[in-house]
């Protein structure tokens, strides 16, 4: 009995240096897995609100965190080549994805609650209803009047099809009797060089890459599509002011991970996000692209994207608004 004890006490001590390296390779290889490269998805072309929101908030979180965070656009099909991208990604805590909505398809795709978690929610902002200066009409009653006229002559822009800003454009002909028609595109910043072109009337987008443009003289703000007036845009009215009784539409930016990803990694990541957006130039850069910076824990977003998303599907349903 002695010698088994003596045996196994040597044995142990034979093993403590090479248990000694494992632990250290082990604490390397965590170490290496913290610094890990996180790939952040947007599912629009560049220029546009949620591009220029993500890439801000992205430098933020490569500093919080320490780990590099690279940037990767997939625009296509309205943002669902993206939502695929980060639904089959591993769910290791390090691919995030920028949501933004409402966002309705006539296909299925990866939805928040089931192939994806929500981790937090960056900004919210109405959209802004714009045409070239040039020949623009005199305000957006007289647009109204010329849009009911030559129906077949007016089409609007926007960042693609079911995204929150065509919802708001069919939503706006089905409420002031107009026909214009949806010309989607993979983002805000080939929509504005197509509306500053003259290849297309009118737009409904985001505000922060038609700002520049609107205050340069180049593009005619003639609505916001919110409840109260924008604060860049005092003079702007809002749709609901406009003769449009009950209109009202935002757009809002989340931010979604694989499910599967562990709820510590998920809580990291919000807290991350949550500290990034309150750094002043972000905040600086919230409120000049005409949004307000927001909050709320994963699991609010979560049940705020399920209900947002739903209330528009049963309103589209309600005016038979065309999605597709």
């Amino acid at each position: 009995m002695r010698l088994v004890k003596l045996l196994s006490l040597r044995s142990w001590h034979f093993a403590l240096p090479f248990v000694a390296l494992g632990l250290a390779l082990w604490h390397a290889n965590a170490h290496a897995q913290d610094k890990k490269p996180i790939t952040w998805y947007v599912g629009f072309a560049p220029g546009g609100t949620v591009d220029v929101l993500t890439r801000a908030v992205a430098r933020q979180l490569s500093e919080l965190s320490g780990q590099p965070v690279v940037v990767e656009n997939r625009p296509g099909a309205s943002g669902a080549l993206a939502l695929q991208q980060i639904a089959r990604a591993a769910p290791d805590g390090n691919t995030l994805c920028t949501l933004p909505g409402p966002s309705l398809y006539s296909n299925p795709v990866p939805q928040v609650g089931k192939e994806l978690r929500a981790v937090a929610m960056m900004a919210t902002g109405p959209m802004v209803l714009v045409g070239p200066a040039a020949n623009a009409r005199t305000d957006v009653s007289a647009l109204f009047k010329a849009m009911r006229e030559a129906p077949k002559e007016w089409s609007y822009a926007s960042s693609g099809n079911g995204t929150s800003q065509h919802l708001a454009g069919e939503l706006l002909n089905q409420m002031a009797g107009t026909q214009a028609v949806h010309i989607p595109y993979k983002g805000g910043g080939p929509a504005v060089a197509d509306l500053l072109g003259g290849q297309v009337p009118l737009a409904m987008l985001g505000a922060a890459p038609v700002l520049p443009h609107i205050k340069s003289g180049k593009l005619k703000a003639y609505a916001v599509t919110s409840k109260e007036r924008l604060a860049l845009l005092p003079q702007v009215p809002t749709l609901q002011e406009s003769a449009l009784n009950g209109y009202a539409a935002t757009q809002w930016f989340a931010v979604v991970a694989p499910a599967g990803t562990l709820n510590d990694r998920i809580l990291q990541l919000h807290a991350w996000i949550g500290a990034a957006l309150k750094v002043p130039a972000i905040d600086d850069l919230v409120q000049t692209s005409g949004n307000v910076r927001a909050s709320g824990t994963p699991q609010e977003v979560e049940a705020f994207l399920t209900d947002d998303n739903r209330r528009w599907s049963d309103l589209a349903t309600k005016l038979k608004l065309k999605t597709d």
